[in-house]
C-alpha cells in the first residue's frame, strides 16, 4: 500500500473532467442532482481523482475535489515526460502512454489530458482505447501512470547497477 500523501503540504489545482445530470425517479416525481469527477495535482508528480456528487453543481465539485485530495499518489517522471511505454486498464477502458521528445506537448484528450497535465508531465502521447466514459478513461489513466517505474527502481529489482541497464 502507497503511503498517504498530506494534500496540506502540496499546491494542489483542480480541474472538472465532467459534470453528470442524474435523475432518480422517485414516488413524487424526479429527483435532479450533479455528479462530478474531479481531478487534482500538484504538478510535479503526485496526482488524484475523485468523484462527488450533489444537487448542485459548485457542492459536488467541492466534493469531488476533497475526494480526490484522499486519492493522492505519487507517480514517476522523467524530467518533462514519462520513464517508458505504459498501458493502463479499467473496465472496458485502456489507456497507451509513450514518452515523448522536448518540445511536443501533451498530445490527449479530455480525461487523459487533465490527469497528465495534473500531475505535471509536459511532453507525451496518449491514445485512450476501447470506452470513452470518462470515469473509466480518469482510472485507467491512473493505473497507466502507477505502473510508471524509474531506471533506478528496476535495476534495483533485476539487482543490477544503474549504469548496467
Amino acid at each position: 500500500m502507497a503511503v498517504a500523501i498530506d494534500p496540506n503540504s502540496l499546491q494542489l489545482k483542480d480541474q472538472v473532467v465532467s459534470i453528470n445530470r442524474v435523475t432518480k425517479v422517485v414516488k413524487g416525481g424526479k429527483n435532479l442532482s450533479f455528479s462530478a469527477l474531479v481531478v487534482v495535482g500538484d504538478g510535479s508528480g503526485h496526482v488524484g481523482y475523485g468523484s462527488g456528487k450533489a444537487r448542485e453543481v459548485p457542492m459536488a465539485i467541492r466534493k469531488g475535489i476533497e475526494a480526490a485530495k484522499k486519492s493522492l499518489r505519487k507517480v514517476n517522471i522523467t524530467g518533462t515526460s514519462i520513464p517508458h511505454v505504459v498501458v493502463g486498464h479499467f473496465g472496458a477502458g485502456r489507456v497507451l502512454l509513450k514518452p515523448a521528445p522536448e518540445g511536443t506537448g501533451v498530445i490527449a484528450g479530455g480525461a487523459v489530458r487533465a490527469m497528465v497535465e495534473a500531475a505535471g508531465i509536459q511532453n507525451v502521447l496518449s491514445k485512450s482505447l476501447g470506452t470513452t466514459n470518462p470515469h473509466n478513461v480518469v482510472k485507467a489513466t491512473m493505473d497507466a501512470l502507477l505502473k510508471l517505474r524509474s531506471a533506478a527502481e528496476v535495476a534495483a529489482t533485476r539487482g543490477k547497477e544503474l549504469q548496467e541497464i
